[in-house]
């Protein structure tokens, strides 16, 4: 699952705030400044040091984020640009950047080098 999927399936898991505020800070991550490390740290810290209400939610969401940081984090020195890109939910923001500065954003954000 690609992070657009992940944010997708956690914030069906519950309508706890907690839960959603842990996808809109995935999902918010397209459009900031952080790379994929410190998304993983992030998202580690987040889990780390909120309650969600119900344990079977928690188990849910820590699957699913596991799943994606092996997939994809742990992952991507693996990779072509393009499957970190397509990972990361970034081809459509990718394929809209005019110039090479853009580009070299989403290169320093999934890690790579052109």
């Amino acid at each position: 699952m690609n992070l657009d999927e992940l944010t997708k399936n956690i914030r069906k898991v519950s309508k706890e705030e907690v839960v959603q505020k842990l996808a809109d800070n995935i999902h918010e991550w397209k459009t900031d400044e952080r790379n994929a490390v410190e998304l993983k740290n992030n998202v580690e810290r987040f889990l780390g040091n909120t309650w969600i209400e119900k344990r079977t939610d928690f188990d849910k969401v820590y699957e699913m984020w596991t799943e994606f940081r092996k997939s994809a984090i742990d992952g991507i020195g693996g990779m072509t640009m393009n499957e970190r890109l397509y990972w990361f939910g970034l081809l459509e923001l990718f394929d809209k950047t005019n110039n090479d500065a853009e580009q070299e954003k989403y290169y320093g954000k999934l890690m790579a080098s052109k």
